[in-house]
């Protein structure tokens, strides 16, 4: 009896199937958070923290931008406090009130996921997403054979895809 052997397209399909499976999980972190960074510019679902630290008295404005980010430009000033676009700053005692707005604690954390980068050790989930999303993408033209009506239809559909994605790039 001789041993049938399976073609290459089946192989790629079941590949396919369970590589998706596997990762339904973490497709559904990088939707939603993908969705949650558009909004990042707005305080969308942030709350707001206020912090106090007690810094060196008589700080510049220079002196004060790491601390308040990007909200270190001074506003205005009354006496010896420094009022700042995101809280204020006591040149006499060295108190700083610093307001931030912040995710809920899992939000940020998918949000870091979505933005890691080589320094964190996140990053090689990112590249295994990333190479796992190509496979994909490739998977997708071996998944029925060239001849078949649906194959054809595909085609179209990818085309579509492609250029709807050129045209927002230049919008």
């Amino acid at each position: 009896m001789t041993k049938r052997k399976t073609p290459f397209s089946f192989q790629i399909r079941i590949i396919h199937r369970y590589l998706g499976f596997f990762l339904a999980g973490i497709m559904f972190v990088y939707a939603l958070s993908g969705i949650i960074m558009v909004y990042r510019n707005t305080d969308f679902l942030k709350t707001e923290v206020i912090t106090e630290k007690k810094l060196a008295p008589n700080l510049s404005e220079l002196d004060l931008a790491p601390i308040f980010k990007k909200g270190a430009k001074v506003i205005k000033q009354e006496g010896a406090v420094l009022y700042l676009r995101n809280g204020n700053y006591n040149q006499t005692t060295g108190v700083a009130t610093i307001k931030k707005m912040q995710l809920p604690f899992v939000l940020d954390k998918m949000e870091k996921l979505h933005k890691a980068n080589t320094s964190s050790p996140l990053y090689f989930l990112n590249i295994f997403f990333g190479v796992a999303l190509l496979f994909f993408v490739f998977s997708a033209f071996w998944m029925y054979a060239p001849k078949m009506p649906v194959f054809k239809k595909g085609m179209y559909f990818a085309v579509g895809g492609v250029l709807l994605t050129i045209i927002l790039l230049f919008i």
